[in-house]
């Protein structure tokens, strides 16, 4: 590891640094086909030998046998030896796979060869700040620039790539000071999403005090506003030492107040206590810094409390989880704005005076429309309205009075990111569609015209030979899904092309337009890939979550099994051409696909998934996802869960599908040993040849801060097989680059 400014190596970070093991190499191609008995006495067989130790549990009366509970202990060493056999097998088959060195090389140029990119735009104290993300660097760093006009002036505040050459330090989030003259950053090791504060100076990089360790976490999150002098802040959490039993040491986040040049054992804390187990909390400070506002979710569900602070130091709540707000902005005048889905599923914007912070003297200024609201921004003199209407995105005009005063141009089928004021009026926005990567635009009130502004990223990836298709599909009840499709042009529907179909259907999250590179790869080699917007996310609001999530979990399932299909009837694949992949929440759907419907798909891929309903909310992050999922302490709920648990649902003798697992080591969202059981169930069912293959990421989590060079390996292991799997022969491509 290259060396460090002593400023940024505290010997916390030092530590946490050297425990995360460094990538595993790629073992040489194998000749011994994956799952049969190797032949070399030092190998183990594929799949390795799984002892079943069964253990029963009485749910309700209801008797549920466990065979494979012993490998939920990631730290036993059988359970360890397991796993590494688990990846010498997967690797076996991987290596072998035809095609892999064209796709290697292909996604070298895709996604090592992009320019620039930038997210995450703030502004304080006249700067402006990004992440930036720099192929062939591992990962985004911290940047301040001269203007959105001016990319190539900007200059580095932190890269992580610098801290970590091994790309698995990642910064989860980051907040300047009023002034702009600091910025607090959170960092984080090997995808373990627990982060550690860091405050630099903006001007030179350097750190300017001493770290505050167990602020940030992949359960729920973790967040900082500073005070209105820049010379401390409010920020999350967790609990130390003995302040909480072990089991407790991830939840119970709270509020703290800390002076800059103080030991953080000396600060104060504010509000918390009163919170839930699984609060997810996020600060944010007023334009004038009279004011903090907290917003806490009640785990993953969607349910929202505000607590508001304001000069005479004292917390108010100002709306309960009862009372549906979804969010809150500071306005102009001493007031605030609330996004309501109280009798408005697709949302209301409510008027709160600072001086009355009470939901209940609230007045309707916007009433609910058919878009769905996403985000409020107040400024000077107006609302912007961030809508969503099933996918695509809009942007409506309002006075601070709710009256309508137009819409910000964009075009049709795109996604508009998040809103950022800049001036009075003006705007800062970030918009992507399928085929076209993402730009930042710039909103002149007076004018009302966008400009395209110099921070737009240019992409290796050509999409001017797909269409995108918007159908749908009719589910069981009689529900219409929209499916998205992308195709090269002029491809025939005849029964015989290789499609993907990806959903997620969960937690309120919406399948928007968003563009990606590697896609590319797949629909150039003649393949269609199909997405669903199911419900259980929020493409149509509050009702369409609420009817995929707790107790109508199914309807998921089977809005994705109507949309697989429709791929069919519509003769854009079948059956022995058709391949599913989702990831976490989605892994879930594609546990449930592959047992409830294993026929109509030739291959599985399945990232970070979900599959054992009944054990999942003794996990740390399974017990924020209680309020999504249920709980299998309540009867009815539980009756819910146990009726389409994809590990309790694996038949013996039942022919699966070709199905790729992968997980990660560190990951703190979903525990790996829930990729561990379901694939070891699977491999003593199944009843056809198929690879039931798990491939495990030792310095990764949820993927969500993976480094360049392991999402490439990712994407190439998962299109090999894919690709073997649907009987496709990669070719090379002739590169034409898009500009």
């Amino acid at each position: 590891m290259a060396r460090l400014p002593f400023i940024l190596m505290t010997a916390p970070l030092l530590a946490a640094l050297a425990a995360v093991p460094a990538p595993a190499q790629t073992p040489a191609t194998h000749s011994t086909p994956a799952h049969t008995r190797a032949t070399d006495p030092g190998r183990p067989k594929c799949p390795p030998p799984t002892p079943k130790r069964p253990v029963v549990d009485i749910y309700h009366g209801v008797k549920v046998v466990d065979d494979y509970r012993w490998l939920e202990n990631g730290s036993d060493i059988m359970v360890k030896v397991w796993s590494t056999a688990e990846n010498e097998c997967a690797r076996a088959y991987l290596d072998r796979l035809p095609g892999r060195d064209i796709l290697k090389a292909r996604f070298a140029e895709l996604l090592g060869g992009a320019s620039p990119s930038y997210r995450d735009l703030q502004m304080e104290g006249g700067a402006l700040f990004a992440l930036k993300n720099q192929p062939p660097k591992q990962q985004p760093f911290l940047v301040a620039l001269p203007s959105v006009q001016d990319p190539a002036g900007a200059r580095v505040i932190l890269d992580p790539n610098t801290v970590d050459p091994r790309g698995i330090t990642a910064i989860d989030w980051y907040v300047p000071s009023p002034d702009g003259k600091l910025v607090a950053v959170s960092l984080s090791v090997g995808g373990t999403e627990n982060g550690t504060l860091f405050i630099c100076d903006a001007a030179t990089g350097k750190r300017a005090y001493e770290a505050i360790p167990r602020v940030q976490e992949g359960t729920g999150g973790g967040s900082l506003a500073w005070d209105k002098d820049g010379k401390g802040f409010y920020y999350t959490r967790y609990p130390r030492g003995t302040e909480r039993p072990p089991a407790d040491l991830n939840f119970y986040q709270e509020v703290y107040h800390h002076t800059l040049g103080t030991p953080d054992s000396k600060d104060t804390y504010c509000i918390g206590k009163q919170f839930p187990r699984i609060a997810e909390t996020v600060l944010k400070r007023s334009d004038d810094g009279a004011f903090i506002l907290a917003t806490v979710a009640k785990g993953d569900g969607g349910e929202f409390a505000f607590y508001l602070m304001g000069p005479s130091g004292t917390w108010t709540c100002v709306a309960d989880f009862a009372d549906q707000v979804k969010l809150a902005e500071f306005g102009p005048g001493g007031t605030l704005y609330l996004l309501s889905i109280k009798g408005a599923p697709r949302g209301q914007i409510l008027r709160l005076p600072l001086a009355e912070p009470e939901v209940a003297k609230a007045t309707v200024v916007v009433p609910q429309s058919e878009a769905v609201v996403e985000e409020c921004l107040p400024t000077a003199t107006r609302l912007y309205l961030r809508e969503m209407t099933g996918g695509p995105s809009q942007i409506r005009i309002f006075d601070l009075q709710g009256k309508a005063m137009g819409d910000v141009p964009v075009p049709p089928v795109t996604a508009v990111g998040a809103l950022l004021r800049t001036g009075q009026d003006d705007l800062l926005f970030r918009m992507v569609s399928y085929l076209t990567p993402p730009a930042w635009y710039h909103y002149v009130a007076a004018a009302g015209k966008v400009e395209r502004t110099a921070l737009a990223e240019a992409s290796p990836a050509d999409f001017s030979g797909t269409d995108v298709a918007r159908t749908s599909a009719v589910s069981k009840d009689g529900t219409k899904i929209p499916l998205t499709i992308l195709m090269r042009k002029g491809t025939r529907l005849d029964g015989t092309n290789p499609a993907l179909l990806t959903g997620y259907g969960g937690f309120g999250i919406s399948e928007t337009p968003g563009f990606s590179a590697a896609r590319l790869a797949w629909i150039e080699q003649g393949g269609i890939w199909a997405i669903a917007s199911l419900r259980g996310g929020g493409d149509f609001g509050e009702e369409w979550h609420q009817e995929g999530m707790l107790t109508l979990k199914q309807n998921v399932f089977d809005d994705f099994d109507a949309c697989a299909k429709e791929l069919v009837a519509k003769a854009y694949t079948s059956p022995a051409h058709l391949a599913i992949m989702g990831g976490s929440n989605g892994g879930l759907l594609m546990g449930a696909e592959l047992t409830q419907h294993p026929g109509l798909f030739k291959a599985v891929v399945s990232y970070v998934g979900i599959y054992d309903m009944l054990r999942v909310e003794l996990s740390t992050n399974g017990a924020f996802n209680v309020t999504e999922y249920g709980t299998v302490k309540d009867p009815v709920q539980f009756k819910a869960l146990y009726a389409y648990s994809p590990y309790q649902h694996v038949q013996d003798g039942t022919a699966y599908p070709a199905t790729l697992f992968l997980t990660g080591a560190n990951d703190p969202r979903v525990d790996p040993m829930q990729s561990r059981k379901m694939v070891a169930r699977l491999q003593a069912a199944n009843g056809a040849k198929t690879p039931i293959l798990l491939r495990t990421d030792m310095s990764s989590g949820h993927g969500l801060d993976m480094a360049l060079s392991q999402r490439i390996a990712e994407d190439v292991d998962v299109y090999a097989f894919l690709f073997h799997q649907l009987g496709v022969t990669v070719k090379p491509v002739a590169v034409k680059t898009a500009g």
